[in-house]
């Protein structure tokens, strides 16, 4: 193996896609490659991701040297950025960039503790992807082809969120993400395309009734809609519109983020929005596993609904075993709380049959190794892989490149708009005209 030195290593400050501070890091290799990489932000996280350290979180003993937790609210990450620009860089300098793996390992040794929690997997997971952008760099290659080879071609299938509710908008939805998937197309620039039309489509329909086409975080429109019956049938006429067929050329797809709705002292699920009064006066639902896979089951029957993540609690394993025992041999049930791109958690759902796909979220796990570990673990177990943004993004377009390096074949990175979001979708755009006629573009669902 060559030797790849590397001789700098620096941290900032920079801002998020919600205004909110996060680390950016630099890895310069032989003094002339540099690789840049930033870290996103989740609004619903999974209690067992590897965390993020913000300046509010550093522990009393360390608040006079750190002495910054007022900024933005205690949401800075001067710390993260002084423990890349300190600990890491002395660790790191002089170390081959060629090594990932050693690299990764040698920041989570490091660190010493089994959530990332001291120096902050975003301190860690910055340096992490600077790092192989460096040695991409060093080499003329593009990211996807160093990490993913020449077998990397395979282009994802988008799922766009294009209506928001739960925490990522201020509307009576209760579950949190409705997306669609252009699934006929026979490239991703054509998928891209069909998916935006549709979106666009959307927007004229809630416009012309009056209700809000004001966007969240991931560019979704957020009107307010009694159930999630409605929202479909939004869906479906918004499909129809941009003269498309569901079931056919789009199918639904939706991340439940049961855990945000779920109460530990009742063990079940409150719907604060929905009634079950004929008027619509009484608020709130309760329900129970078994009546929130029945609901699903209901959805699944009635719309071309593919795709549902996170359907229940992260914790509930013996609700996820029956949930796909249910629907797991039509339906796409990915785990995103569930295994928080853990290959620990998600051995354990392979062995109890709880979920047959899972979405990869870098920050979740906080290294590039350890993603793509999770990858080939699930790729082998016969599960889909979903790579994923968060609600809290930056113009970092990494996530694009894994896509196709590990032939995921499933992207998502929110609606077509927002250049937080819409970066991800021209990265693939440009990957796929590298790739010309290597690159694939496969439902995923094909075999259903």
């Amino acid at each position: 193996m060559n030797y790849l030195k590397i001789t700098d290593v620096h941290a900032r400050e920079i801002l998020d896609s919600r205004g909110n501070p996060t680390i950016e890091a630099e890895v310069t290799v032989d003094e002339r490659y540099t690789g840049r990489a930033s870290v996103p932000s989740g609004a619903s996280t999974g209690m067992f991701e590897a965390v993020e350290l913000r300046d509010a979180d550093v522990k009393d003993d360390d608040r006079d040297s750190c002495g910054y937790q007022t900024r933005y609210y205690g949401k800075g990450v001067l710390q993260a950025v002084k423990n890349v620009n300190t600990e890491i860089k002395k660790c790191l300098l002089g170390r081959n960039a060629l090594e990932q793996a050693l690299i990764d390992h040698m920041l989570c040794t490091l660190d010493g503790t089994p959530n990332k929690g001291r120096l902050g997997a975003n301190a860690i997971l910055a340096v992490s992807m600077a790092c192989a952008r460096a040695a991409a760099k060093s080499y003329g290659l593009p990211l996807y082809m160093y990490l993913g080879g020449a077998q990397s071609h395979q282009m994802p299938v988008p799922m766009m969120n294009i209506l928001n509710g739960g925490v990522h908008a201020s509307n009576n939805i209760d579950f949190q993400e409705f997306m669609i998937m252009p699934t006929s197309a026979d490239s991703f620039a054509e998928g891209l395309r069909i998916g935006t039309e549709v979106y666009h489509a959307l927007k004229k329909i809630l416009a012309s009734e009056n209700k809000v086409t004001a966007v969240g975080d991931e560019g979704g429109f957020a009107p307010d809609l009694k159930d999630s019956f409605e929202v479909f049938e939004y869906l479906t006429k918004a499909v129809k519109k941009a003269g498309y067929t569901p079931g056919k050329d789009v199918v639904f797809a939706m991340d439940a983020a049961a855990s945000e709705l779920y109460q530990k002292d009742a063990g079940m699920y409150y719907f604060p929005n929905e009634s079950r009064s004929p008027s619509g006066d009484t608020k709130g639902i309760m329900r129970s596993t078994e009546e929130l896979i029945e609901l699903y089951e209901k959805l699944c029957e009635k719309y071309p609904l593919k795709s549902i993540e996170d359907g229940l609690y992260e914790e509930d394993w013996d609700g996820f075993k029956k949930l796909t025992k249910r629907l797991g041999d039509t339906i796409q049930l990915v785990g995103d709380d569930l295994f928080v791109t853990n290959t620990e958690r998600l051995n354990k759902g392979i062995e109890n049959g709880a979920a047959n796909a899972i979405l990869i979220k870098v920050n979740q796990i906080g290294t590039l190794t350890e993603a793509t570990e999770a990858v080939r673990c699930a790729q082998k177990a016969g599960f889909r892989c979903v790579l994923s943004h968060r609600s809290g993004e930056t113009e970092d377009t990494i996530i694009a490149d894994l896509a196709v390096a590990l032939n995921a074949g499933q992207i998502k990175t929110g609606a077509p708009c927002r250049t937080d979001r819409t970066a991800k979708y021209n990265r693939l755009l440009r990957i796929e005209e590298e790739l010309h006629y290597s690159a694939e573009y496969k439902n995923p669902f094909s075999r259903h």
